[in-house]
């Protein structure tokens, strides 16, 4: 087939795909913001799919930067691994590459109520209800949640630097690799290839929680993995302590909010002492920074996430970590085996959702 009439057949099919995909919405929707934010949803990904190229193009074209070249071949490497060695996905994502000339795949948008911890959800077609809101515009994510936070809602919103369409559109090329992430640590991406394919081998609709504390752990075990089988190097340890110190203090201000969110205290009381809470964490922060721990000795990465932290920021913290050592146990009672670890996720996502998290917490503390 020559090759422009392949390429019109390409963008045909494309388009054709936009077309089916907002005519379902105009079906599924409920009202002109519904639909106006589906045909967003769906362009956007449609535009990013048609700026993929095989990593193989990349590759053989001579003008492709050689740090380029470098990142996308060890990319495959990563790729291969997750098939051979973690019981992932074999199809079509994160084999070819786009430059989306921007720092984020999509902005997120978050919220949570002014004294609680659970997260705002917004329902969808398959997917269920999820705790975020994804825009291919920041300003529309910005946008969003300054409208969240005139409802009384606190709201962040967060560059989101890649996301699984959970095999949906492997048809289509599948998910693929970004310039918002492959420039990072060799870790960094290994970390996040895992954990969207992950994605694709599990999801329990409207359990954001299950979901991702799922793929975290997955690529936190994976990632073990491919260090020991390549005799790679760990994490920096003070890459690895800063990232430990951050859980640590995000968990007991979690919790410590938790407490008092339950309490019978006067509303006015609540706040208070939530602002108080508020205030020893990024307090703890500073005291780190400031000499608590040489790791922590002039790096400013976290400043952004502790200036701008509320119960939105925490609450989707909690949804990324909050199961992941109950899914480790897993891990380990199934043998340290992802293919049978895949399977017994499988039958979690199964039950009902306070069904399957009981089972989780009854893998111990």
């Amino acid at each position: 087939m020559p090759a422009a009439q392949a390429l019109r057949r390409r963008r045909r099919g494309l388009t054709l795909a936009l077309g089916a995909a907002v005519a379902a919405v105009l079906l599924l929707g409920s009202g002109c913001a519904t639909v106006g934010y589906y045909a967003q949803s769906v362009g956007g990904h449609l535009a990013m799919l048609r700026q993929a190229r095989p990593i193989g193009d990349w590759l053989a074209d001579p003008a492709t930067p050689a740090a380029l070249r470098e990142r996308l071949a060890l990319a495959q490497q990563i790729r291969r691994y997750a098939v051979s060695a973690l019981a992932l996905p074999d199809n079509a994502s994160y084999r070819r590459y786009a430059e989306l000339g921007r720092g984020a795949a999509v902005w997120n948008v978050v919220a949570a109520p002014e004294l609680s911890l659970t997260l705002k959800t917004w329902c969808y077609p398959v997917m269920g209800c999820v705790g975020y809101r994804g825009y291919f515009d920041r300003g529309a994510a910005e946008a969003e949640a300054q409208a969240l936070r005139r409802d009384g809602w606190e709201a962040w919103v967060y560059g989101v630097p890649a996301y699984s369409t959970l095999g949906w559109t492997n048809w289509l090329g599948g998910d693929p690799l970004l310039n918002t992430f492959v420039r990072g640590s060799e870790n960094e991406l290994a970390r996040l290839v895992f954990h969207e394919l992950a994605h694709q081998v599990v999801f329990a609709a409207g359990d954001t929680e299950f979901n991702e504390s799922y793929a975290t752990a997955v690529e936190r075990l994976g990632l073990a993995r491919w260090q020991a089988d390549a005799g790679r190097l760990p994490d920096d340890p003070a890459v690895a302590r800063r990232r430990h110190d951050f859980r640590q203090i995000t968990h007991r201000t979690r919790a410590a909010l938790q407490a008092l969110y339950a309490s019978a205290a006067p509303e006015a009381e609540r706040r208070a002492r939530k602002a108080e809470i508020l205030a020893a964490m990024r307090a703890e922060h500073a005291a780190l920074k400031a000499g608590g721990h040489p790791a922590w000795a002039g790096f400013d990465g976290y400043d952004p996430w502790f200036a701008n932290a509320n119960n939105a920021t925490l609450a989707l913290q909690a949804s990324y970590d909050g199961l992941v050592p109950a899914f480790e146990r897993l891990f380990a009672r199934e043998g340290s085996d992802f293919g049978r670890f895949h399977a017994a996720v499988q039958r979690l996502a199964d039950l009902p959702r306070d069904q399957r998290h009981a089972t989780l917490r009854a893998l111990g503390p």
